[in-house]
């Protein structure tokens, strides 16, 4: 029997960039189909009163080795972006456009996007290179934006947003599992155990 994790993320978590690295050989060990779910953390941040770790000091020092420490063991490229946090309201429209519209390209953007973040510590706050970004992977930048600013696609990160946080998610990366809920990418054992 194939089981589904459904997968809440947002490409401005470091910890879901790290889980999403792992989830893809995960899910085939354990048979495991994944539903992607783009949301937007800023959104679930203010609708719970959540917010980063890495606003609070002593524990933003110690997320940023306890990060690192995760990467080195999935043998993954890690690096702390110097423009955290970003703002991804644009991102995220991104990715809902291309989950929506192109299917077929999801994992290519998903790719471009975080390895920009997280591995070549680009500033994706600024369009400019987000466009450049974009374009390096085959994307066409001004018609994705477009595509990112039909109504159906803000409602639908909207929606996606607000029914993580119906169904009790405070943060990223939230994994569901038969109904059951994992917060963050230390928790990818449990992910594995439920799918078997």
């Amino acid at each position: 029997m194939t089981r589904t994790v459904e997968f809440f993320f947002d490409v401005g978590s470091p910890a879901a960039y790290l889980a999403w690295t792992q989830l893809p050989a995960l899910c085939a060990d354990g048979r495991g189909a994944i539903d992607y779910k783009p949301m937007l953390l800023g959104g679930v941040f203010q609708a719970t009163g959540n917010h980063s770790p890495m606003t609070v000091p002593a524990k933003g020092r110690y997320m940023e080795r306890d990060l690192q420490l995760h990467a080195q063991a999935y043998g993954v490229p890690f690096r702390h972006n110097p423009h955290f946090p970003i703002n991804t309201l644009t991102l995220m429209r991104g990715a809902t456009a291309i989950q929506m519209q192109q299917p077929e390209r999801f994992a290519d953007y998903l790719d471009a996007v975080y390895r920009a973040i997280w591995v070549d510590q680009k500033d994706m706050n600024d369009p400019q290179v987000v466009a450049e970004v974009l374009q390096a992977a085959g994307f066409e930048p001004a018609a994705l934006v477009a595509q990112a600013s039909q109504p159906q696609v803000k409602d639908r990160l909207k929606q996606v947003t607000q029914d993580a946080v119906a169904r009790g998610v405070f943060g990223a990366p939230t994994f569901f599992v038969d109904g059951h809920m994992f917060w963050g990418q230390d928790r990818l054992d449990f992910v594995r155990k439920a799918l078997q």
